[in-house]
């Protein structure tokens, strides 16, 4: 019986939906459930019984209004949405509409049916109540976001469970045991959903990787990878691809580019790089003004569009830095070998040419494909020490280049760029990859030098682009573009600034601008540094890649594009692509077609960033795993309702202290001035406050470190 009021239940889902869209088809007639009827060419007497109930329950959802006895009509022409999935732990969601003005629809638990975080769907959306939140229903998964999840399996003897270890996947797959692919119990692997039969509580899959033993460091590398949809290995057919390149060059290929195997040509890189993707050239001209040449690897001319190397890269979009290695969006045959512009070999690259002088003003540029035979390959550190103690290879030349090069960044920050110096953190790993030590790293003028250098070609690069084109009829081309933040947003972090003294002008953008370097200078080496520099980063938008010609706000160049690392970055290459064409001629692409590869691109960017992040989570936890019981100072660095996140001022690691676990009192959140309260003795806990904490526990799998409070 209950069986057939399930069955009852789901053909009910399934009309209602016909029902809805008939109505969203005919949204200013009125019908009577015989004209529904008709309409979805149902006959038999039972069915149209049920269109009757759905009639009426809709018009009691107030979805419908029965405008007479009998005859119904839609009571809001936008009924349905689309848009994206944001789950709760709770098991209810928001939708995230395209709309920016429209604000998310809330689904309860059991309205989401299949829906996954993440996913494309359309939503029914509730007439709205007055004073209420919309709400809505899960109608149509249009698209999932992923299918494939890595955990941990679970054996039993007539089947099997698979725990993903994604926060947001709040269903365990049902694993039947001719799936496990040899998977054994407690093992972490990589899991495909494989069917959701409609009554089903849970989504049925197969084991399709196994990943290895749950804590060894390359099954949790790895497991990040594969979380974020990022392939551990090439294909055979890439890779086939790539040896099948030859390295030799053609006299007829030198002929055709710009020879700069004779002029002083250096790559500086970090000391464990492998891919030597921009090389800087220089040369002292006759008239005492500056010729320097900025040398990107010409990846464009190896990848063949449409090859599978081409579409694999795509597909990649960026190479992934993780804690302990780089996940290349290359075969290492070009992104170590061909395209790499290592020392003392003849290299293909396309080049950002400048004639400059002592001021760091551009005279003279010119953009083409240029050969080189790098003289020496620096790491940061030597070339640093060359700027410091005025010794070692070309130190006339590093010298002259690191004055340009101040004279650049002065003229940006003139003209109104923002300086987040933001720390990186940095782990020393022994050989079985365990963190054993974690520092935060320094950036010194060395790399300053070679960002200011890029900074220009890349810049120079858009602005050469953007000119072309007759009229509003712009030539289409790949920009870096980056709005300005949300005045609402920036003004809320302007009043948590002022607590500490800080003063944040919103009069204008260069206002704003003046005053968030001011900022970044005075809070350099104090406790409240990387609280207010996250924040900060925090109320400024995110950057992306996009077709249409618009300024750069963090940078302040009113063009700007990603030339400089196309080993690394698609998008990079479509720029080489699009800027080889237009010099030679070529007509405007297509605008449609190269946003589409730009969302792609921003998309990819964003998850490389989630995962790395992800690694150094893990990698804290796992350093703290050793170092339970240790007291450190901290600074709260985010409070919540449930406990406040403080931040070890030693090695950046950030962990949670539970409200629950503060036993002098009753903790509280006051949301509006970032801080706890304690009920009793108004203790207060504030955002940049410095505190001291002892580990407390820590949980690898959910990459999670919980700390006590140490009280006076």
């Amino acid at each position: 019986m209950a069986n057939k009021k399930n069955i009852n239940n789901s053909v009910k889902q399934v009309l209602t939906q016909l029902v809805l869209d008939v109505f969203e088809q005919n949204a200013t007639e009125t019908l009577n459930y015989k004209q529904v009827s008709s309409k979805l060419n149902i006959r038999e007497p039972e069915s149209r019984e049920t269109i009757l109930e759905i009639l009426k329950d809709e018009a009691r959802n107030n979805v419908l209004q029965e405008v007479s006895p009998g005859k119904f009509k839609v009571l809001e022409l936008k009924t349905f949405v689309e848009g994206r999935v944001d789950m709760t732990n709770d098991g209810s969601a928001f939708i995230v509409t395209d709309d920016e003005f429209e604000n998310d629809i809330y689904v309860a638990p059991r309205k989401v049916r299949t829906a996954l975080n993440g996913d494309r769907v359309k939503v029914y959306v509730y007439a709205k109540n007055k004073g209420k939140r919309k709400e809505g229903e899960v109608v149509e998964i249009i698209k999932r976001a992923k299918m494939e999840f890595t955990g941990i399996v679970k054996l039993s003897e007539r089947f099997a469970f698979f725990i993903p270890d994604d926060r947001k996947m709040l269903h365990d797959i049902f694993i039947p045991i001719s799936d496990l692919n040899g998977a054994k119990n407690g093992v972490k692997a990589i899991a495909e959903i494989t069917d959701w039969p409609p009554q089903a509580k849970n989504p049925i899959g197969r084991v399709k990787t196994i990943l290895g033993t749950q804590g060894e460091n390359d099954t949790e590398m790895n497991a990040i990878l594969a979380e974020y949809g990022f392939p551990l290995s090439f294909p055979p057919e890439v890779e086939r691809d790539a040896e099948a390149i030859s390295d030799v060059i053609s006299e007829e290929e030198i002929s055709k580019r710009r020879n700069f195997r004779d002029t002083l040509t250096f790559t500086i890189d970090p000391f464990d790089a492998k891919d030597f993707d921009d090389a800087i050239s220089y040369k002292k001209l006759e008239n005492g003004n500056f010729e320097i040449g900025v040398h990107i690897a010409d990846v464009a001319h190896y990848i063949i569009p449409d090859s599978a190397l081409d579409k694999e890269a795509f597909e990649r979009g960026t190479s992934v830095y993780l804690v302990d290695r780089v996940i290349p969006m290359l075969p290492e045959r070009l992104s170590n070998g061909l395209c790499s512009l290592r020392p003392h070999e003849d290299k293909l690259c396309f080049a950002a040419v400048f004639e400059m002088d002592e001021s760091g003003k551009v005279l003279d540029q010119w953009f083409g494909k240029t050969i080189i035979h790098s003289n020496r390959r620096f790491t940061y550190e030597e070339v640093q020490e060359i700027i410091e103690t005025g010794q070692g290879d070309y130190v006339q030349e590093i010298q002259q280049l690191n004055a340009i090069a101040y004279k650049l960044r002065d003229a940006k920050f003139k003209n109104g760029a923002i300086s987040f110096e933001s720390t990186e953190v940095k782990f020393k790993l022994d050989e079985q990859g365990k963190p054993v030590g974690v520092y935060v790293k320094e950036r010194k003028d060395a790399h300053k030098l070679i960002e200011d250098f890029m900074l220009l070609a890349n810049r120079k690069v858009a602005e050469f682009v953007s000119k072309k084109g007759k009229g509003k009829k712009k030539y289409t081309f790949v920009y870096r573009a980056h709005d300005a933040p949300n005045p609402e947003t920036l003004g809320n972090f302007a009043q948590f600034a002022a607590r500490f003294g800080y003063k944040i002008s919103m009069k204008s953008d260069r206002d704003i601008a003046r005053s968030l370097n001011h900022l970044m200078h005075d809070v350099e080496g104090k406790k409240e540094q990387n609280v207010l520099t996250q924040l900060a980063i925090r109320s400024m938008a995110k950057a992306v890649y996009t077709t249409k010609s618009s300024s750069h706000y963090g940078l302040a160049f009113d063009h700007y594009t990603h030339f400089t690392s196309p080993i690394r970055r698609y998008p990079d290459v479509m720029v080489h692509r699009l800027l080889f064409h237009y010099l030679n001629g070529g007509e405007s692409a297509n605008a449609e077609h190269y946003e589409v590869l730009c969302k792609h691109s921003s998309d990819m960017e964003k998850k490389a960033a989630d995962a790395e992040r992800s690694s150094i989570k893990y990698k804290q936890a796992e350093y703290l795993q050793d170092n339970i019981g240790t007291e450190y100072n901290g600074v709260i660095s985010g409070v919540t309702e449930w406990g406040m996140y403080v931040q070890i001022i030693e090695n950046n690691c950030e962990g949670m202290v539970r409200l629950r676990d503060i036993s002098d009192d009753f903790y509280t959140l006051d949301e509006k001035n970032y801080a706890i309260i304690g009920q009793r003795k108004k203790k207060v806990y504030q955002l940049g406050d410095e505190v001291r904490i002892k580990v407390k526990n820590v949980d690898l799998t959910k990459k999670q470190i919980d700390f006590s409070l140490v009280l006076d």
